[in-house]
């Protein structure tokens, strides 16, 4: 054997000792790689899932917030871009969408938030001392010893503050719940409210007027010059009617409720021009305690002449402030010339009905009174004080 063949088998021992070296080289090189990968799986299912990005909310810069809409007033004031003409047309309250018509409810008996309104508190009604009952109902009459029912209900009013005075009768109350809701809580109390015999909750407005400090009235339906185009409603005085018939449907109106100072005539521009049928209507009201104020519409109204020649406490209307046009001109421009009455003559009395633009018109002006050095007093408190009219 030659040395180059005694060799070979060394050499073939080192290459295989040199390949299985590197084989294992290779199965550990892969073993690791398989080992690595099965790490990283299992690492990414143990990730904790509140480690995961959340979402971010981006909240606008409080300059942008939205900001809660204040409730709004019962009596809405008329927006300053509206028409007079749709001011004078509006709701009291705004209604919602258009249901079928169904009879007022009757309203709520008085909160208590209304009873603070009136800073003056009223005698309680009804007071038995001026009251008797009849085959109607309850009837208004002076007591044994000389009260009468005006000054029993009429509101307090300081005989010691001599300024002017100014007197608004808001008139034709008691029909519409959201118009006699909108006088009752929103003008002072010292506005005197009157009220339509027809509603079928009259006593209860009365209470809930009374309870915010207002006093109340009766509007007494009189025959118009247009009847019958213009109706003043059933049990309305008439001249064609005999002096018992009249003085039976006076005194059916008079026994709805109890509580009030006084009428107020309801039309009656040719009733209240006939002395024949006047006469003995200021003598009921003498006979019974009451007030009388005449709305001064009439031309030729005998109503101060009679209310003064039976001894009835009485007032006229300098202006019924909302009875030929209804807008906010023409109704400010009448509330001026109160006011200009009362200043020059010493007391001045408005008469209005409850429109929304008149309620809101009267609500700013009445406002202005005490700097201009004018009382706002109720009607009781101006009876008799416009002789030099």
């Amino acid at each position: 054997m030659s040395f180059a063949e005694a060799g070979r088998p060394d050499r073939l021992q080192r290459v295989g000792a040199a390949v299985a070296v590197l084989l294992l080289l290779v199965a550990a090189l892969l073993a690791g790689i398989v080992v690595w990968e099965m790490w990283r799986g299992r690492s990414a299912d143990q990730v904790d899932p509140v480690a995961e990005p959340q979402a971010v909310v981006v909240m606008p810069p409080v300059s942008q917030q939205p900001v809660p809409q204040q409730p709004q007033a019962d009596v809405p004031v008329a927006p300053e871009t509206a028409t007079d003409s749709e001011v004078a047309s509006a709701p009291a309250v705004a209604p919602p969408a258009a249901q079928p018509e169904t009879p007022d409810p009757a309203p709520a008996d008085p909160p208590a938030k209304i009873a603070a309104v009136g800073a003056v508190a009223l005698r309680p009604a009804p007071d038995p001392s001026v009251m008797e009952e009849s085959a109607l109902g309850p009837l208004p009459r002076i007591s044994p010893d000389g009260l009468e029912p005006w000054q029993a209900y009429a509101r307090p009013f300081d005989p010691a503050d001599l300024r002017p005075r100014v007197a608004v009768v808001l008139s034709g109350l008691g029909l519409s719940n959201a118009a006699t809701e909108a006088a009752i809580q929103g003008l002072p109390g010292a506005v005197t409210l009157a009220f339509q015999p027809y509603s079928d909750n009259l006593q209860r407005w009365i209470g809930l007027a009374r309870a915010a400090g207002h006093e109340t009235m009766l509007t007494l339906p009189m025959e118009p010059v247009d009847y019958p185009q213009s109706d003043p409603g059933p049990q309305a005085l008439f001249t064609s009617l005999s002096t018992g018939e009249n003085v039976q449907r006076l005194e059916w109106v008079l026994s709805r409720v109890t509580g009030y100072v006084g009428v107020m005539n309801h039309m009656g521009s040719r009733f209240m021009t006939s002395e024949t049928a006047v006469d003995p209507i200021m003598e009921q009201l003498r006979h019974r305690g009451l007030l009388f104020v005449d709305d001064g519409i009439a031309g030729g109204s005998v109503g101060r002449e009679l209310a003064t020649s039976h001894g009835v406490p009485h007032a006229t209307g300098d202006r019924f402030v909302d009875i030929d046009e209804i807008s906010r001109v023409s109704i400010d421009r009448q509330l001026a010339e109160v006011e200009r009455i009362a200043l020059e003559l010493g007391a001045g009395v408005a008469v209005a009905q409850p429109y929304p633009v008149t309620l809101e018109r009267l609500r700013v002006w009445l406002q202005t009174l005490e700097e201009k050095g004018i009382a706002l007093a109720p009607v009781s408190a101006v009876v008799n004080l416009q002789v030099d009219r």
